[in-house]
């Protein structure tokens, strides 16, 4: 008899404390500013990519999960200031283990980790996430690439403004709503370009 008390003063002992149960997904945490959650590929406030396509993230990531294929700008096509941009640019979070890594390695800060953590999905191609889906979205006063520079005539002009200008990765976040019809457009597509 005194061993089955013993062992239900633990029991005893949390039935008077304050329950510690989170209200998900209707009151979701909050989250430190330095979270590492889904990753964003940046923009200068002209709208060019950040990125241009040296792979050093993808050399960096101890799981493999980075892909990137560089190619080079022309005049009559811009994507970023400098010589190269990435072409294809793909995470999959089936292999991203959030360490950082890749952040860290990034020469022109042009990776950045938001606060976005709802990455479930049901299948496991919906677990890659495509440059599309990973560029900060367009801000007042930037334009879609391509197009020329336009804060200057050098990617100099760009890259000796980085301390004053981090990204514009504020607001990248996406909804779990906007994220999955995404994800929804993205297996549309790939359907309809298998059929085709």
């Amino acid at each position: 008899m005194w061993g089955s008390l013993k062992g239900f003063t633990v029991t005893f002992k949390h039935m008077f404390k304050k329950q510690v149960t989170v209200d998900y997904p209707e009151r979701p945490p909050k989250l430190e500013a330095r979270y590492h959650g889904r990753h964003v590929l940046n923009r200068h406030p002209d709208g060019l990519e950040k990125c241009i396509g040296c792979e050093l993230c993808a050399w960096a990531c101890p799981a493999d999960a980075i892909y990137v294929e560089g190619a080079d700008n022309t005049e009559a096509e811009r994507y970023s200031p400098g010589e190269r941009y990435a072409k294809v640019y793909q995470i999959s979070y089936a292999r991203c283990i959030f360490c950082g890594l890749c952040v860290e390695a990034c020469p022109t800060r042009s990776l950045t980790m938001s606060n976005e953590y709802e990455l479930a999905a049901d299948n496991r191609r919906d677990l890659i996430f495509t440059k599309e889906q990973l560029l900060a979205p367009l801000t007042e006063g930037m334009e879609r690439t391509p197009h020329p520079m336009r804060l200057g005539d050098s990617e100099k002009d760009y890259y000796g403004t980085g301390t004053d200008n981090p990204g514009a990765s504020q607001g990248a976040e996406f909804s779990s709503v906007e994220l999955s019809e995404l994800l929804k457009q993205r297996t549309e597509s790939e359907r309809s370009s298998e059929n085709a």
